[in-house]
């Protein structure tokens, strides 16, 4: 099926550009350099960027004749909002400047002639402008490239003169490198097409061993066209009879297994790794199915070039789009020359230098409005010996940019390998295994048993780490970035880091044994934990339905109250009908707010009204408390455990059901070579289905046997895949657990077990969940063939045996001090904890707080009455025939004595004894009130 992306820019192609902004590219009429190696770049660039703007961006070429004028040019523009110009000839370069200069229209000039960091002119009858603010010149960055051959050649003890071995990896057209092989100086430099067939290269190498001083090879060339040639020289580099140089913009790195022997100096450019330019092109590439339906791929030695153009594009399409949101559609036009219209251009070279760093290199200001890419350089050196079959170097020795010029990493250029006992060895920061604190240094479980390794085999290193922070993947082209990249160009000779063995790894580096268990791939997610709050137990029913409870509970007391006071039947009414009942309980204000209180507790209300009416109102309230205790209970028991029931994915097949929760594992990582195999695996599988159903020469029998209703081989790999992509793939693991932690929708990151155990470890929003799949072990990665991994094995078996990592495993995880402590969320559950029910220890607290302050209340009370009983007392007559006491619980006016002389003899004599006895009470009640556990 064609993808939608190529047909539609086919059809806008076709409709022109109404309605759009255009981007105008110009060319030379004769230069099939820019028609055969430029303008396909800047075309499929294009429709990467497409959609960048606010409306549709249209691509226009137009190719300028040798007598073209700027007013020529003029009647040419339609609505151009910024031109791309590859002219090359001065005069269309000179054109293109006063077209700039006459129509204010944001101009990119793009320079291919020979390139010099300090004096350099363009051409003798061209000058760059200094005083347009919107024309910019740009070096070709195979220009700057080309030009360290000035300070890396001379370094290299050239003996005799230099034989250039070229093939097709510059156009023919674009051949400004023989301008800086012809500036070495003291050497005589001959150019000959480089042989592709064993027989001819068998022929040329006779031919430059007969003559004398042809014996340096200096290789332009792709590096599959050096390793076929070099495969051929084998016997004659074993003896020492040629030294050899290959200077070439091919980023695939020298492998060739066959080669037995070789010495010689690899120099290339490297990206600085720091972005993906080229690998989300290519993924685009490959996604629309362009290099199918056009025809279309980026080759190894065409990254530099084609970078520099996708980079171009970039900055137009933001220009146009930055344009478009300042000005608007209606405010904003574009330029024209055949008519005045208002310049509402922004300046262009915020928007070239707002990225700090590009695939190849920042951009470095060298004139006013003349930039060119700091692109870095590294050399390499190549050593094989088919004596020394287990022997093989790759080693860094310099690298190269224009802002620092040649630097050595040890004393010589040209110190053999085998006898620099210095190591490199790349890692990448993954706690426990690699840290890096404040000052620089690196520690962590890799750092302590890589310094164990070294005392052990007494070798010397460096570490440095990678710079895009990738273990690493490798492209169509069979190129690896990241990790593995640094470790298969040859700028490391170990890899130090958590790194999984995979087969596709170790097709182009050798593993140790493993140090580390088989470590799977499992699944990262937010920790669903409930809100923990003490008073979690008042959570259960909303504040309106407490309200409500209280209220009930008032008014029913309250009734309760009324039905005691006025019924006839009841115990306060009729207290002679109940003198024989045992339970006399009057059923007061406050009884009955004790009775509604009690009765919802397992204590029971105790005695019931005795009226009918009462009785049913306590029925009713026992029927509502039963309910609402009822309710309530089972509600708490729910309330406190389904949060823990909450989660819905709990393993990759539950991932893989549902599209509401992202997914994604890192860039660049084992576990993103993982699906997107499977995903590659599940598509070859249906391709051979599909070839086997459609396969006429079947006999009917045979295809009925395929005729199944189902299809025999699962998609899920291949959903998924679309899925991660769709989701875009995190660049780093803190990457990955911010989007974890903040994703509204909840993300699942899917990596090694170990950075996610590590990550819960030190994070308590955080939670694994799932089984361990892809099951892989750890082991330190070398170049292939490297010298040292017999002894770096024996080593890591050493320290496996002694218990020594073991030992450092132990210090890493279990008493690491980035190590956080966690409430306990076990799904198994242990029972409520003490964070949800602890608000009921709070209750009993306030309780007895509550019963506390009435008790000093209750003696506080008591005491003021024994003092107001006190000062009676005295007040009291001593002969007074009523106690004080009496006097207290009795009606003044109704006690008042009769008159003396009403009383006869014997009533006298009556109040006489009377006297005496009351006497003698109220003597026996003091003693009971002096009493202190005497209760009244």
């Amino acid at each position: 099926m064609k993808p939608p992306g190529v047909t539609i820019f086919l059809l806008i192609a076709i409709v022109g550009s109404i309605g759009s902004e255009v981007i105008l590219l110009t060319y030379d009429v004769d230069d099939y350099y820019a028609t055969e190696s430029i303008i396909p770049h800047f075309n499929i660039s294009h429709m990467f960027y497409k959609d960048h703007t606010s409306s549709f961006l249209v691509l226009e070429s137009l190719a300028l004749f040798p007598n073209t004028t700027a007013d020529d040019l003029c009647d040419e523009l339609t609505n151009a909002s910024i031109i791309i110009s590859i002219v090359r000839e001065p005069n269309s370069i000179q054109t293109m400047v006063e077209l700039a200069a006459l129509s204010t229209i944001p101009t990119i000039q793009i320079h291919f002639s020979p390139w010099q960091k300090e004096g350099f002119k363009v051409n003798m009858n061209v000058t760059l402008p200094t005083d347009l603010p919107n024309y910019v010149s740009l070096i070709h960055p195979s220009l700057v490239f080309q030009s360290s051959i000035l300070d890396i050649l001379p370094s290299m003890d050239i003996e005799g003169d230099l034989v250039v071995l070229r093939d097709d990896i510059y156009n023919r057209g674009f051949n400004s490198w023989r301008f800086y092989l012809n500036n070495i100086q003291g050497v005589n430099t001959t150019y000959k097409n480089l042989a592709l067939t064993p027989d001819k290269i068998r022929t040329q190498i006779s031919l430059l061993l007969s003559a004398e001083n042809r014996r340096s090879i200096v290789f332009i060339a792709t590096t599959e066209n050096v390793e076929r040639w070099i495969f051929e020289a084998t016997n004659y580099i074993q003896d020492g009879q040629l030294q050899m140089f290959a200077f070439t913009k091919d980023v695939t790195p020298f492998r060739c297994d066959g080669c037995s022997s070789v010495n010689m100096f690899w120099i290339r450019p490297y990206s600085t790794n720091t972005v993906q330019d080229i690998r989300d092109y290519s993924e685009f590439i490959l996604k629309n199915e362009i290099n199918t339906e056009l025809k279309y791929s980026i080759k190894p030695w065409e990254e530099l070039d084609a970078s520099f153009y996708y980079d171009i594009m970039n900055v137009t399409a933001r220009y146009i789009k930055s344009l478009n949101v300042t000005y608007g559609k209606n405010g904003y036009m574009a330029f024209n020359c055949l008519f005045e219209v208002q310049n509402t251009s922004l300046p262009l070279i915020p928007f070239l230098l707002n990225r700090t760093e590009n695939e190849y290199g920042s951009y470095i200001e060298q004139a006013p409005s003349l930039y060119y890419e700091d692109v870095p350089v590294r050399v390499y050196r190549i050593w094989r010996r088919s004596d020394l079959p287990d022997e093989r170097y790759s080693k860094m020795m310099a690298n190269w940019t224009t802002s620092t010029g040649l630097r050595l990493y040890y004393e010589r250029m040209t110190d053999s390998p085998p006898d620099i006992k210095i190591y490199r060895i790349v890692t990448i920061i993954q706690p426990p295994f690699v840290e890096r604190l404040p000052n620089g240094t690196y520690v962590g479980y890799c750092m302590d048993m890589m310094s164990l390794i070294a005392d052990q085999l007494n070798i010397s290193y460096t570490i440095f780490e990678v710079e895009d922070g990738s273990f690493g993947t490798i492209d169509e082209n069979g190129n690896w970035n990241g990790l593995m990249g640094s470790l298969v160009s040859g700028s490391a000779d170990f890899a130090l880091a958590p790194l999984s063995v995979t087969s596709e790894r170790e097709n182009d580096v050798d593993f140790t044994v493993p140090y580390y268990d088989l470590v799977g791939t499992t699944i990262l997610i937010k920790k669903n934990d409930p809100p923990y709050s003490m008073f979690r137990f008042l959570d259960v029913l909303e504040w309106p339905v407490w309200l409500c409870i209280g209220a009930a509970y008032l008014f029913t007391s309250f009734l309760l109250w009324i039905f005691e006071r006025f019924s006839p039947y009841s115990y306060s009414n009729n207290k002679e009908r109940y003198v024989e009942d045992v339970e006399k309980r009057e059923f007061t204000l406050k009884e009955c707010l004790w009775f509604c209180m009690t009765s919802l507790t397992p204590q029971g209300g105790g005695e019931a009204p005795k009226n009918i009416s009462g009785r049913l109102v306590a029925a009713t309230w026992w029927l509502f408390g039963f309910i609402i205790i009822a309710s309530y209970t089972a509600n708490l028991a729910a309330f406190l455990t389904v949060s823990r029931l909450e989660q819905t994915v709990k393993s990759l097949d539950d991932l893989s059901k549902q599209y509401k929760i992202e997914y994604a594992p890192t860039k660049g990582s084992a576990s993103e070579t993982y699906f997107r195999r499977m995903a590659e695996i599940e598509e070859r599988f249906y391709q051979v289905w599909k070839e086997m159903s459609l396969n006429e020469s079947m006999t009917p029998r045979d295809r009925a046997r395929l005729a199944v209703w189902d299809y025999p081989v699962s998609d899920r790999y291949t959903n998924m895949w679309r899925y991660m992509q769709e989701c875009r793939l995190p660049l780093t693991l803190d990457e990955a657990i911010h989007r974890v932690l903040t994703t509204p929708d909840g993300f699942a990151y899917i990596g090694d077990a170990t950075e996610i155990k590590y990550a819960t470890l030190t994070n308590c929003g955080l939670q694994q969940i799932g089984t361990e799949f892809s099951r892989k072990p750890f082991a330190m990665a070398l170049h292939p063939a490297h010298p040292l991994k017999n002894n770096i094995s024996n080593a890591i078996l050493y320290l496996m045996n002694n218990r020594k990592l073991e030992t450092l495993r132990d210090r890493w995880w279990n008493e690491n001090p980035n190590k956080v402590k966690c409430r306990s969320s076990d799904d198994n559950g242990e029972g409520i904890t003490i964070d949800n029910i602890g608000g009921v220890f709070i209750v009993i607290a306030a309780g007895i707080l509550l019963a506390l302050i009435t008790c000093l209340f209750e003696k506080y009370y008591y005491r003021r009455k024994i003092h107001l009983m006190s000062r009676r007392k005295k007040i009291t007559p001593a002969a007074s025939p009523v106690s004080s006491l009496e006097m207290d619980q009795m009606d003044y006016h109704s006690s008042l004595p009769p008159p003396f002389s009403s009383i006869d003899g014997s009533t006298l004599t009556k109040r006489r004894n009377s006297h005496i006895v009351e006497e003698g009470k109220r003597e026996e009640m003091e003693r009971r009130y002096d009493n202190p556990a005497f209760t009244q």
